[in-house]
């Protein structure tokens, strides 16, 4: 089943109508609480890809686009993929994720996620940990980014980290290939975040309007530069929105390499790469196949010991490559 997608324009004798009325009587098949959730996801907009409140009332000749995406499976099954575990014990394993792997069941991407590797890898452990589609897993990585993450394997562990993810004592930091150099080469993004309106499948930064944006705070410092046309940034995440470390850099001036939706044009990139010496190899990074992030570190509590532990994951192989040509 694929998703279905309808538009209906307001009438004029629907003129004045709230938004969540006007879809009842136009979406019979929804239910109230249905058409609710689609609305406070971004799934039911208005003229091309505007977001609006329930309560919104609705104009004549406005064009209201329904999205119901594709219905979801059964339960994730176990599967035998490989796992790069660098911790593991009876409450917790960490392990270092792979660029490619999404993290959890959902449209698109049933099987070969790290939810079907941890159900196989730690048996009947992880039943319903943490709800019954994303047994075990306390925070995500985007399917293209890499490196650290951690996962409980029982609901005490679960809640434990969930609540140190909650109060921000557990600390994430990630590397990331930014284009140019920032300016300064250390400081703090203060700025909300909020789905884009033109694109759902973006995030946005909410200039002056924190109503429609979540507060999203980005720490960075530049660890090295290469020739003004390239950065290796650490970010350090206070919150923990849909893609920060990618919007916050972009709204900055800095996207990161190879991002597929928020990297730089490829006008700019470019005149960066001329910038470069002969010997480089440039289309390795005008080509590079992801957005050059990495989850590097993580440090948290232990569930049961209290003790503070952190874990690395090295740089993956493809950002190594880049840099080394670089240098």
């Amino acid at each position: 089943m694929e998703d279905i997608v309808t538009t209906i324009v307001v009438a004029a004798q629907e003129d004045g109508l709230r938004l969540d009325r006007f879809c009842t009587d136009n979406f019979p098949n929804l239910s109230r609480e249905r058409i609710k959730k689609l609305i406070d996801s971004g799934d039911i907009v208005v003229n091309g890809g505007i977001s609006i409140k329930a309560s919104t009332k609705v104009e004549s000749g406005w064009e209201v686009t329904c999205h119901i995406p594709e219905a979801e499976d059964g339960d994730p099954i176990a599967e035998n993929i490989p796992l790069d575990i660098l911790y593991e014990d009876n409450d917790v394993i960490v392990i270092n994720k792979a660029a490619g792997m999404v993290v959890h069941p959902a449209t698109g991407n049933w099987n070969g996620t790290l939810v079907n590797a941890l159900l196989y890898h730690c048996e009947d452990s992880l039943s319903g940990i943490g709800g019954v589609k994303r047994p075990g897993i306390v925070h995500r990585l985007d399917k293209d980014t890499s490196g650290v993450m951690i996962a409980a394997k029982n609901d005490t562990a679960h809640a434990h980290l969930s609540a140190q993810l909650a109060d921000r004592t557990l600390s994430r930091l990630y590397r990331a290939l930014v284009w140019d150099v920032p300016t300064p080469l250390f400081g703090t993004i203060d700025l909300p975040i909020g789905r884009d309106h033109k694109n759902r499948l973006k995030q946005a930064v909410k200039h002056g309007d924190k109503s429609n944006g979540q507060h999203a705070v980005t720490h960075y410092k530049t660890l090295r530069t290469h020739s003004d046309v390239l950065s290796l940034v650490e970010c350090r995440l206070e919150t923990g929105r849909t893609h920060q470390i990618r919007v916050h850099m972009q709204a900055k001036g800095y996207p990161l390499v190879g991002d597929p939706l928020y990297g730089a044009q490829k006008t700019l990139q470019l005149s960066r790469v001329s910038k470069l010496g002969d010997n480089i190899d440039k289309d390795l990074l005008l080509n590079f196949a992801r957005q050059a992030l990495h989850a590097h570190e993580i440090t948290f509590q232990h569930p049961t010991s209290e003790q503070l532990m952190t874990f690395q994951a090295p740089l993956p192989v493809d950002m190594q490559n880049l840099l080394e040509t670089l240098n």
